[in-house]
This record gives C-alpha cells, structure tokens and sequence, in this order.
C-alpha cells in the first residue's frame, strides 16, 4: 500500500518476515489442538477417571474431540491454500474453534456438587492450540496484486 510514493509496508520490512511462517504455525497448532484431543483434559476424582475429548462418564460432556478434528482439518486446508477467500473463512473457522475451545474448558474444568475435577495438560494445549490457529489465520502472508487505474 502506497500513500503518496512512500510504502507503507516496504519489502524489507520486519513485519513481512515476521508473517513468513504463520500459516505454517497456524498449521502446527491445528496439529497440536488435534493431538491434544487424545490427551487427558480433566481428572475426576469421584468417579476416579480422566476425562478427555473423546471420553466422558457416560458421554456425559460428549465429544468435542470430534468436533475439533473437524474444524482443524477445515483450518488446515484452509491454511495451505493461497485465496484471500480462504483466509477470510480461516478467521471464521479459527473463532469457532476458540469459542469452542473456551466452551470446552469452562465445561470441563467447572467444579459440580462440590467436587472440582483436576485440570490436566490437555485441556490447557486445547486453549492454547485455538489462540494460535486464531492469531495465525488473522496474520496472513498474502500477497495482494496492485490494481492499475
């Protein structure tokens, strides 16, 4: 973008090479989120058993290791593919993870009739794996062409 012949974001500029891999971590993140899933998200000291994103006690908090696969495999593609379109619908897809993500750790995390289940690594990778897909998909290295006219 120029505004009156000085560029605003010159090619040497910190920020362009700062933005050269953050569709590859997005795409790392999608991975570990989806890895994360199989990990153990809360242990339940009642029911003596760890919950993860693919077990519940009678599927109780059902599964939202199914859901997560879903949509980072949505984010992925959508991260490889070099479309302004693409990026715009990685931004949906990354809010919807993270929305998700939240969801699931308020949910799991959340003490009932007195008994606070113990958080474990898993749900915290699930957090942190949505707020990178999210900060990765709003940070695009694309290169727009230059109208004429």
């Amino acid at each position: 973008m120029k505004l009156s012949g000085y560029s605003l974001f010159p090619e040497n500029c910190v920020t362009s090479t700062r933005m050269k891999y953050s569709q590859w971590i997005g795409v790392a993140a999608a991975l570990l989120l989806i890895g994360a899933c199989f990990l153990p998200w809360a242990y339940f000291p009642d029911l003596h058993k760890e919950f993860t994103g693919f077990f519940s006690e009678n599927n109780a908090y059902g599964r939202p290791g199914k859901i997560f696969v879903f949509f980072c495999s949505i984010s992925i593609i959508l991260f490889l593919i070099p479309r302004i379109w693409a990026k715009r619908a990685n931004i949906f897809t990354g809010a919807i993870i993270l929305a998700f993500a939240i969801k699931s750790f308020i949910l799991y995390t959340a003490c009932y009739r007195g008994i606070c289940p113990e958080k474990r690594a898993g749900i915290f990778l699930v957090v942190l794996g949505a707020l990178l897909i999210i900060a990765a998909a709003v940070s695009p290295n694309l290169r727009l062409k230059e109208k004429n006219g």
